[in-house]
């Protein structure tokens, strides 16, 4: 069993889209508490250019490949890359998302199918390859990064609602699915968080918001639960929104 009273220098991580924002934090949370981390991203210049920032900022072992979570085969190879870098995966981060905010009228056939394939079918893909390795040795955790859109809809969210409501029921159902199996899944669900998420500044009137450190430090807080028990879903908000 994945064991989680010893320290995260113990295991080793994947964390999807990690070279900006709340992936970019959770990395750089992960190599802190010493952990080895392997990140992925769309570019190959993002990929280097965090690596090398990751590696100055912290002691741990970080690796990066590019890797489009769309992709299955690029999944494979991604997991492919963590096996032969690290060995065996502890934990799976599954991070990597998009916003595309339009009317529905207005709403590409295309960006429809970028928004579904990126914020839920990438996580399927890459939950499914570290469920096939955590099953040899019966241990694991899986942290899904959803959203309060997985629960609220509004106007204009139509792609990215229905993507993080189906990672909402993915992510329940998954967790029952391997409850058994010394398997954790845990999502959390925040609210508006202070990135350049979908182009929006991160500066830009963004004091009131949630820090992408914050939700770093829940996953923290997450994998550091004894292993008899499992938070399964953490909502956060800013504490004071925006009037």
């Amino acid at each position: 069993m994945l064991d989680s009273m010893k320290p995260l220098s113990e295991h080793i991580c994947l964390v999807t889209g990690g070279t900006r924002g709340i992936g970019r934090a959770i990395a750089k949370m992960l190599l802190l508490e010493g952990a080895a981390v392997a990140i992925c991203g769309q570019r190959q210049e993002s990929v280097d250019r965090a690596v090398a920032e990751l590696s100055a900022e912290t002691t741990g072992k970080v690796k990066g490949k590019v890797a489009d979570v769309r992709s299955h085969e690029q999944v494979a190879e991604l997991f492919r890359f963590v096996d032969a870098e690290f060995g065996a995966l502890d934990v799976l981060v599954n991070n990597a998302g998009i916003g595309i905010f339009r009317h529905v009228r207005e709403l590409s056939l295309d960006e429809w199918k970028h928004t579904l394939e990126t914020n839920l079918y990438g996580a399927f893909y890459c939950s499914r390859e570290a469920l096939f390795r955590f099953g040899t040795n019966r241990n694991g955790f899986i942290v899904n990064i959803s959203s309060m859109a997985g629960a609220n809809a509004f106007a204009g969210g139509a792609a990215y609602n229905a993507s993080k409501f189906g990672l909402t029921g993915f992510t329940e159902a998954m967790m029952q699915d391997v409850r058994s199996e010394n398997v954790r899944v845990s999502y959390i669900m925040p609210g508006s968080v202070a990135t350049e998420f979908s182009g929006r500044a991160a500066s830009d009137g963004a004091n009131w918001k949630i820090w992408p450190e914050d939700v770093a430090d829940i996953v923290r807080l997450l994998l550091k639960m004894p292993a008899r028990t499992l938070v399964s879903r953490v909502e956060v908000r800013p504490a004071r929104p925006k009037g």
